[in-house]
């Protein structure tokens, strides 16, 4: 007798684990074409399954619930970014405009190269709950990117630094903002001049809060 398929979880010589984290891979792919796409209304467990080509059992094999799959797509994305973004800083020279103006590109480019990346982050985050508070959280996880960077740069205190975060806010949530209106059309601005502009922006107010830090008296010395 062969029925080694349930006795060793391989089926055509292929591990269970790799069947499910391939379905959960193409459930995640059809969440971003229908939500990247067609928009969150759209996005139903029936639209999903119907795009994957697989039924709602396996939609519930790596899914609780619609909202864990939207975030899941999100996250992807979100994930994706942060790499593209990191990886580019890593590799521009050790100067502070080199740096931002590698880091905004990144980004800029990640975005334009796949339409619905922008839509799912920037848009359908603005009309589904889960994905609305993860929008939140997800740019102060890119503040945070920017204080690391910048203490890191500029040889800051690793301490918690309230004028440090408010900028890596600023900037993050500035610059999230300033490519939602590129996007849609609200800037009219070739890719370069944006991330020019952005990248002048970007230093000038990250120099300027250094040098505010800088001056400012010890702690305690009032």
């Amino acid at each position: 007798m062969s029925g080694g398929g349930a006795a060793t979880g391989r089926y055509g010589g292929v591990e269970a684990t790799v069947r499910i984290a391939g379905r959960r891979a193409a459930l995640i792919e059809a969440g971003l074409e229908l939500l990247g796409t067609h928009g969150w209304p759209a996005t139903t467990v029936r639209a999903v399954c119907a795009e994957a080509n697989l039924t709602p059992r396996y939609f519930y094999e790596s899914f609780k619930d619609l909202d864990e799959l939207l975030l899941a797509v999100f996250d992807e994305i979100a994930g994706d970014a942060a790499a593209d973004v990191l990886s580019a800083v890593t590799a521009a020279p050790q100067d502070a405009r080199a740096k931002a103006r590698a880091a905004i590109a990144a980004f800029v480019d990640f975005l334009t190269q796949d339409p619905r990346r922008a839509r799912v982050l920037f848009i359908e985050a603005m009309g589904a709950e889960a994905l609305a508070r993860r929008r939140f959280a997800t740019v102060r996880m890119f503040a945070g990117l920017v204080a690391q960077q910048a203490r890191s740069f500029y040889r800051l205190s690793d301490e918690p630094d309230p004028l440090v975060e408010l900028t890596a806010l600023m900037l993050a949530g500035g610059l999230a903002e300033s490519l939602l209106a590129w996007l849609d059309g609200t800037l009219d601005l070739s890719r370069e001049e944006l991330a020019e502009h952005c990248t002048d922006l970007f230093v000038a107010t990250g120099e300027a809060a250094v040098d505010l830090a800088r001056r400012r008296p010890p702690a305690g010395a009032l």
